[in-house]
């Protein structure tokens, strides 16, 4: 198995979750495929989905709830099979 860093696509804040009174998206452990969301980033009150971008096991978060990231900074670490 290798590890595969989810990036931000955009400069913005990322959340874990859609809204304050939901789960996260995704948690270690978890199960998800290329397209399951596992996050957003949002830039001027617009939100942007984050896609696993392959299937495999949500190692960590590589970023904090809520933190300011740049383009191409690592928001989530997955194990993929190789």
């Amino acid at each position: 198995m290798s590890r595969l860093e989810v990036v931000s696509p955009i400069p913005g804040v990322f959340y874990r979750k859609p809204d304050p009174d939901s789960p996260d998206f995704v948690k270690p452990g978890q199960q998800v495929g290329a397209d399951d969301t596992v996050g957003l980033v949002e830039v001027m009150k617009s939100f942007y989905p984050v896609p696993a971008g392959a299937a495999g096991t949500v190692v960590e978060f590589a970023a904090d709830a809520e933190a300011v990231v740049d383009a191409g900074q690592p928001l989530v670490v997955l194990e993929v099979d190789a």
